[in-house]
């Protein structure tokens, strides 16, 4: 039985690790940085209701602390990072995917060294096209020895160790990512809906005199600060990103699977990558109209 390679992240380029440390940093400030942004609105809605001197210099700070975390995420730019760094990140791990089991335009007749420089040389491209200012990988660009040691065995080898792993990898991956979304967007719905409700019931409150603060005011704003957060984390049309993916996934296993030849196997690679790289594509330009 051939033998499985599975190339794990750390089997790839100093490229990809130091996209993929760029990105996540940028996710993590990003997500942070909108998180208490919301919160600070809320918090000063909530102060906002309450009649008393120490409340207005609480605004005050809060809405200046807003303002400030406003600045610094103009300034910075995290989301810039977190996009264009998983971009760079899945662009490195593609190549390195066709390179290590000869799909176009590293098939297997390719001489070894004249394979080596033609994914240099199309690595420097991916590089010097990437923002230079939050991506600095150190060390070779070179292939790895983990890439080398796959792309030298036989056909029977390369084939399964891709399917199973990269095409099953990115179908788990995908499949569990679409029910974890869909599964939080019905959530967050829902949230939504009963904040809605009291919203309703604290106006009623306050009209008849029930409640003397406006706390229909307050929910309002945690109404907002939840539906910016819902967009943001845009769990609806990810969901359904991912079930895409994840269907044309199958498609792709089931054509890799029935392929016997060299020269049919450096084209299926070449498709299937491609469909994965439209799927991040179409992920980046989402969030890139998301905020």
């Amino acid at each position: 039985m051939a033998e499985v390679r599975i190339l794990k992240d750390e089997d790839f380029p100093v490229v990809f690790q130091a996209a993929d440390t760029a990105s996540l940093a940028g996710q993590r400030s990003y997500m942070t940085g909108t998180k208490w942004r919301l919160l600070l609105a809320v918090l000063a809605a909530a102060l906002a209701a309450v009649d008393m001197t120490t409340a207005v210099a609480a605004v005050l700070l809060a809405f200046l602390a807003t303002v400030c975390l406003e600045v610094w995420m103009l300034a910075e730019r995290p989301e810039r990072a977190w996009y264009d760094g998983r971009a760079l990140a899945e662009s490195t791990k593609t190549l390195a995917w066709r390179y290590a089991v000869g799909g176009e335009p590293f098939s297997a007749d390719l001489p070894g060294p004249l394979a080596a420089r033609r994914f240099h040389e199309r690595l420097e491209v991916l590089l010097r096209e990437a923002p230079s200012s939050s991506i600095a990988p150190v060390g070779s660009m070179a292939a790895t020895d983990a890439m080398n040691r796959l792309r030298e065995g036989d056909f029977a080898s390369r084939k399964r160790s891709y399917i199973e792993g990269r095409i099953e990898d990115q179908q788990r991956w995908y499949g569990a990512k679409a029910r974890l979304n869909t599964r939080l967007a019905h959530r967050w719905r829902l949230a939504l809906i009963a904040v809605e409700g009291l919203g309703v019931l604290a106006a009623a409150l306050r009209l008849t005199g029930v409640v003397e603060f406006d706390l229909p005011g307050v929910l309002a704003a945690v109404l907002g600060a939840g539906a910016a957060w819902f967009a943001v984390r845009q769990h609806e049309s990810l969901g359904r990103a991912y079930t895409f993916a994840a269907t044309e996934l199958s498609i792709v296993h089931e054509r890799l699977a029935l392929t016997c030849d060299e020269a049919a196997w450096a084209r299926e690679v070449a498709d299937a990558e491609e469909a994965i790289s439209r799927e991040h594509t179409m992920w980046r330009a989402a969030r890139g109209s998301a905020v």
